[in-house]
């Protein structure tokens, strides 16, 4: 997926300037497609300069004038075209991961609390996703919502965020408690065991046949 589709995407609810749109993205297209604003507004020139969006001036008594933008005709087209085509699956790339996979041979003290980190980080947006879907829901109960409510598809993205993130805290949660567990035990054999150099020794492949049975 392109910048552009997600702009395009974000701007169905409406005209939005591009401080707007960067706000939109902060509180909701992030949870799937993160984007700088001076990305966004770069992205915003080029589209309409293709004709997939367009803009105009609103001038304010106040404030300096502001452009507004909204997808066309052929943005909408673009837009069908995109939703048609096969999506590519997603890939984790995550650094905290590539640390918990060294677990084994770095300090405890850091990664937990690197780990504990990142389940307060998640927590913070669990809050938010739960803020936005109870304001997108107004009165309505989640299920009548998305039965009979409107736009929904910034809400089924959210649902996602919010699964994604209670997904986070509950791994990191686990993840401190077991390294927490396994620093105040000492050292034991882990899964590797050591050579006279203090080097971690791979399993021979009759090993793991035998820990496979």
């Amino acid at each position: 997926m392109a910048l552009r589709h997600a702009v395009l995407a974000a701007l169905l609810d409406g005209e939005l300037s591009g401080y707007q749109l960067a706000k939109a993205f902060d509180v909701g297209v992030a949870n799937f497609w993160h984007a700088l604003p001076q990305q966004l507004y770069a992205e915003l020139a080029r589209l309409e300069r293709e004709g997939l969006v367009a803009g105009r001036q609103v001038i304010q008594e106040t404030r300096p004038a502001k452009r507004l933008f909204h997808v066309t005709d052929a943005g909408l087209a673009e837009l069908e075209r995109f939703a048609a085509a096969a999506s590519k699956p997603s890939f984790i790339r995550d650094d905290l991961l590539v640390k918990v996979q060294a677990a084994d041979h770095v300090d405890a003290g850091p990664l937990i609390r690197q780990v504990e980190e990142r389940a307060a980080m998640a927590e913070a947006k669990i809050d938010l996703f739960r803020r936005i879907l109870r304001k997108m829901r107004g009165g309505l109960g989640e299920e009548e919502f998305l039965r009979t409510g409107g736009r929904v598809g910034p809400y089924l993205t959210c649902l996602r965020g919010l699964a994604f993130e209670e997904g986070n805290r509950d791994w990191c949660l686990r993840i401190a408690a077991i390294l927490r567990e396994r620093s105040a035990a000492g050292p034991g054999e882990g899964t590797a065991s050591m050579t006279r150099e203090g080097t971690a020794r791979a399993p021979r492949n009759s090993e793991v046949a035998h820990a496979e049975r």
